[in-house]
Formats: structure tokens, sequence, C-alpha cells
């Protein structure tokens, strides 16, 4: 389809292409955007709270794609943590859902067919849904790290806040 498959900081498997690792000493939080470790994910979780106050977004490629379902899979993982979780059921919850089956662009399910086109074959469509997977995987860890970032145990209120708001009115 039309969905970029841009390079991640990763160690789950997949078909995504891999960044190198983070230098020494820094963290998930604190990336610098010219690093070559700084990868499309830290720029949905930097880019988050800014991107799901608009109702439209324009595309102008395919890591935009990548970037709108980032956002609608935060928003999915942040509406599955509770005030009362702990860091450990927060990262099992949202792991488990990762790995749950979800929709491809073309899939009836999928909410914004509009915006993608579907994989052209069975190859395309198993590489999209590993690609997809492995972000989703990703993502749920690296927002867990920011979830619980101010030691107390408990998840941030700020990110709690956006829960409830739907970037373009869609959710996965």
């Amino acid at each position: 389809g039309n969905f970029g498959l841009p390079a991640l900081r990763t160690k789950t498997r997949g078909p995504a292409y891999t960044l190198p690792a983070l230098p020494a000493g820094t963290s998930d939080l604190d990336i610098d955007p010219d690093s070559e470790a700084y990868d499309i994910l830290d720029e949905t979780l930097t880019l988050f709270r800014a991107n799901t106050l608009f109702r439209n977004f324009e595309i102008k490629g395919p890591a935009d794609r990548v970037l709108i379902y980032g956002i609608l899979w935060i928003s999915e993982c942040l509406g599955r943590v509770k005030p009362a979780m702990s860091m450990r059921d927060a990262e099992k919850a949202l792991q488990a859902a990762a790995l749950d089956h979800f929709a491809l662009p073309g899939d009836p399910a999928f909410p914004l067919n509009a915006l993608y086109q579907p994989p052209k074959d069975r190859n395309e469509a198993d590489t999209l849904r590993g690609y997809i997977g492995q972000m989703r995987q990703e993502l749920a860890a690296r927002l867990v790290v920011r979830l619980y970032a101010d030691g107390t145990g408990k998840p941030s209120k700020w990110w709690l806040s956006f829960s409830k708001r739907r970037f373009m009115g869609k959710s996965l």
C-alpha cells in the first residue's frame, strides 16, 4: 500500500530496518532529533499532544501515514491505562494489546481506509502486518517509559488527560 516502512530503533523482531541504539547515557526521554538513533516513533511521541488537536491532517507522504497510525495507537494505549495501574501492569496490558489482532488498510474494520491503500498481495500484507506489529510493540514500550517517568509509580495525569481525545475523530 502507501504505508511507509521507516527504520526503527527497536529490539522487537520484525521487518523494519534497525537503527543504532541510543548513545550511552541517553534516554528515550531526551533523545536529540538530530541523532542517528532518532526515529519516527520518537517523533510520534514528541508531536503527539500537538497533533491530537487537529481534526484534519495534511498527508505529504508515506511517513505521514505512519505518524497518523502511531498517534491513533498511542490514543488507544492511553485509553487502556488506568490511573491506579502500576508500571508493570501497564506494560503487560499494552504489550498484550500490541499483540492482539489488528486490522490492516483495506480491511473493513480499519478506521482510515480513505487515506490508505490496501496491500497489493499477500506478501505485502504480511510485511505490513509485521511492521505495524513491531511498531505497536515498540511504541507501547516507549509510551510506558514516558507515562511513569516521574518516579511516583503512577501514570502521568498529563498523558492520561489525552485518553479521551480522538485524533481526526477516529480510534483503532
